[in-house]
């Protein structure tokens, strides 16, 4: 049976991915295909200009919504569709900062399997922990916790690697039209936009794996 490739765009301070994650990881448990799909995580920056010192969600979300009534019904609703699927989420502590370098750690690790359980610790401890995930030493010991090595993580971060293959990769988004996170992409063919429920997900990678597997 052929493998097949999925590309998930995602943003590390991005609710829906986050959840997303969680509910398509339940899919490929669920899946009697799960062993065949190879994941490969792709950036994507909700707000590029945000900047490195950290602000809180809060704050952010009234500045761009209009409001704290409006941020308050935004948190709200995200914040209960977590909860929904088995995730708690703390939005009153979360930090939003820039990503680029969340994105290029992430990036470092995409040749081995530990890649996802990097993205899911920097999404992990950026909604529930309230980590500063710009901070470079932040970023060092989360790499640590899933097992790379930290001193190389350190030195790939004091420098320029990854920066390119990062701007390449959300580039590359919008050339696939991927202008909105998560997106799920099959073999290179099919995106499959939002944080699809887990049911759903289970029958696209049976429908993927058949359609490709008959390729």
């Amino acid at each position: 049976m052929t493998d097949v490739l999925v590309e998930i765009y995602s943003d590390i301070v991005c609710p829906w991915c986050y959840i997303g994650q969680h509910q398509f990881a339940q899919a490929l448990e669920q899946s009697p295909y799960g062993d065949t799909i190879e994941t490969k995580w792709r950036a994507f920056q909700l707000d590029p200009r945000a900047p490195a010192e950290p602000v809180s969600l809060f704050a952010a979300y009234t500045k761009k919504f209009g409001g704290e009534a409006q941020a308050e019904a935004i948190i709200s609703r995200i914040t209960g569709a977590a909860e929904d699927v088995g995730l708690e989420l703390r939005l009153d502590q979360a930090l939003r900062v820039n990503t680029f370098d969340a994105h290029r750690l992430v990036w470092s690790a995409h040749d081995t399997e530990m890649q996802w359980d990097l993205e899911r610790r920097l999404m992990e401890a950026y909604f529930v922990e309230g980590a500063n995930v710009s901070d470079r030493s932040t970023l060092v010991d989360i790499a640590d916790e899933v097992g790379l090595d930290p001193t190389e993580v350190e030195r790939f971060l004091a420098s320029d690697a990854g920066r390119a293959e990062v701007l390449a990769e959300i580039s590359e988004a919008a050339e696939r039209e991927v202008f909105a996170v998560p997106n799920f992409i099959f073999g290179g063919q099919v995106g499959i936009p939002g944080a699809q429920d887990v049911e759903t997900f289970e029958r696209i990678i049976d429908r993927a794996i058949q359609r490709f597997d008959a390729d």
